[in-house]
């Protein structure tokens, strides 16, 4: 069983929780998402299943797409509803002072990594330090936020859609926001819409992945591998080839088998043995009337 399952996460599950969950259902021990969600969170959580578990770091990589509702007036310590209060402040609401604010962090901006998060300092996570009342230096690191549209405010709070790169953290980004409008803010509710190409619509629940399973047809909701690099033309080898292309050789292919835009070093095919079955991402090295290309990404299932 390989490809991808787009699991609707809900409230009270960690990402790895889904994981445990969807592998006991599908009997099966190769499965991985591809980007953590808090346990508050909801939302797209693409898993990958066997071969398609090599592309994990690929679609982590993706933009995402977030609903993040924010309240005014407090912050907590782990920036969300779940936390303790740990300050209140009263003030007058501005439109212009929130617009701007959410302009100032639009674009390429340096996060600091919240306390309750998964990333690691000296090996230890920080939010195994942050419960054991411990706060400690954390290295901004560089984000993305392509686009954050207001979609509700007003002098209670806000709702945004935030289009951003991979490691971003909306509840720093809330906190940030409220911080420079002069309201402060915390993250009251976050929905992730959209990861890469998967969208909440094509997502399943747990319990539905539970049904469709016992009643056999859970694989008609397996999106196959190859549809993730729907974008990259497909290339079909001959069958003398068929041996080259599995043991992930370079190859050189007639130009004419690819379209005129991806013959152009740095581009991305979409490799099939001549029985049509995919093996992986080849990249292209040099152009002309025969293209050499070589192995980018394989997922031949062992």
């Amino acid at each position: 069983m390989d490809g991808i399952l787009v699991v609707r996460k809900e409230a009270g599950y960690t990402s790895n929780d889904v994981v445990a969950v969807v592998r006991g259902i599908l009997h099966t021990r190769r499965i991985g998402h591809t980007g953590t969600l808090d346990p508050d969170a909801t939302g797209v959580l693409p898993v990958c299943i066997g071969g398609a578990t090599r592309a994990v770091e690929l679609l982590m990589a993706e933009r995402k797409v977030y609903r993040a509702e924010m309240v005014f007036g407090f912050e907590t310590d782990t920036q969300d509803l779940g936390g303790q209060v740990t300050e209140r402040r009263d003030y007058v609401f501005s439109r212009e002072a929130f617009d701007a604010a959410v302009r100032k962090w639009t674009g390429d901006i340096l996060q600091v990594p919240p306390m309750y998060s998964a990333r690691k300092v000296g090996g230890v996570r920080l939010y195994d330090l942050a419960r054991r009342g411990r706060d400690v230096v954390r290295e901004p690191k560089p984000v993305t936020i392509h686009q954050i549209q207001v979609d509700a405010v007003d002098e209670s709070g806000a709702v945004l859609t935030i289009i951003c790169s991979k490691g971003t953290y909306i509840r720093s980004l809330v906190t940030d926001i409220g911080r420079d409008a002069g309201f402060l803010a915390t993250m009251s509710r976050l929905e992730r819409l959209q990861s890469g190409r998967f969208t909440l619509d094509q997502s399943l629940t747990i319990k539905q992945i539970e049904d469709l399973a016992h009643a056999g047809h859970i694989e008609e909701y397996i999106l196959s591998l190859d549809s993730l690099f729907a974008d990259d033309p497909p290339v079909t080898v001959e069958a003398a080839e068929d041996k080259l292309l599995l043991n992930g050789n370079p190859l050189k292919i007639d130009a004419e088998k690819i379209p005129p835009e991806a013959r152009v070093p740095g581009s991305h095919l979409r490799m099939y043995t001549s029985d049509h079955r995919f093996i992986g991402l080849y990249e292209v090295q040099t152009a002309g009337d025969i293209c050499r290309v070589r192995a980018f990404k394989m997922f031949i299932s062992s």
